[in-house]
């Protein structure tokens, strides 16, 4: 049975890297008594996998694996099960039973939402003209940059990729193209804009929390949240 499971990572957990974090919840699945499924051959280990890796310093209430288990109780059950074997900066949100047909997380990131809260001292002078700034920014027909790939510089044009771009209060919503093929992080969107203002961009200005994972939906390309693409337990 294939099992989908959201967690939220917050606090001092942001500074835990990708491959600890897969490790940790390794362990989190023995301690809470999971029938995990475990490959076969000499060297045998669990079956999981991560939707996005999150870089080190971002918080996220929408961060996804998926699990195959030989046997399981309901997902309010095993949502306590798990929590009661790891502190609150990480919390498993839902357990859900994925359909036999369905893709792994990862082959289906297409999107991810961000908010981005200034960090104390480093709030711009005008709010007000910043966020008009940026409402310019976004609008331009396109955004050209050159961005780094593993075969060297890539001239590209990332509005396209860029799906919004707004104000919430005093902090600024993203929703960018994610995954494997069109990877686009926040800082580098931010960094494009202060670059269109003519200012340097200071790398720890936002405090960035990721809010969550979209896929899209076969036949229509609707984005929807990897959770969607399951159901509890009962």
């Amino acid at each position: 049975m294939k099992i989908r499971i959201k967690f939220l990572k917050q606090g001092s957990m942001k500074f835990i890297g990708h491959l600890d974090m897969m490790r940790y919840f390794q362990k989190v699945m023995r301690r809470a008594g999971v029938d995990i499924r475990y490959s076969e051959g000499f060297s045998p280990h669990q079956i999981m996998s991560f939707a996005a890796p999150l870089g080190v310093g971002i918080t996220s209430s929408g961060e996804y694996f998926d699990i195959e288990v030989l046997s399981t109780d309901s997902s309010v059950v095993m949502v306590d099960r798990i929590n009661q074997v790891m502190p609150e900066e990480i919390r498993v949100l839902n357990y859900r039973r994925l359909d036999d047909s369905d893709k792994n997380a990862m082959s289906l990131v297409a999107a991810a939402d961000y908010t981005l809260t200034f960090r104390q001292g480093y709030e711009p002078k005008d709010l007000n003209e910043f966020f008009r700034d940026l409402d310019t920014f976004y609008h331009q027909p396109e955004i050209r940059i050159v961005k780094k790939t593993k075969r060297g510089h890539k001239d590209m044009d990332l509005k396209p990729l860029i799906y919004r771009l707004d104000r919430h209060g005093d902090a600024v919503f993203l929703q960018v193209s994610t995954g494997s093929t069109d990877n686009i992080k926040p800082e580098l969107v931010m960094e494009t804009f202060y670059e269109s203002r003519h200012e340097i961009y200071p790398k720890f200005a936002f405090q960035i929390h990721r809010e969550e994972v979209y896929g899209q939906k076969d036949g229509t390309g609707a984005l929807i949240p990897l959770e969607e693409f399951g159901e509890d337990i009962e």
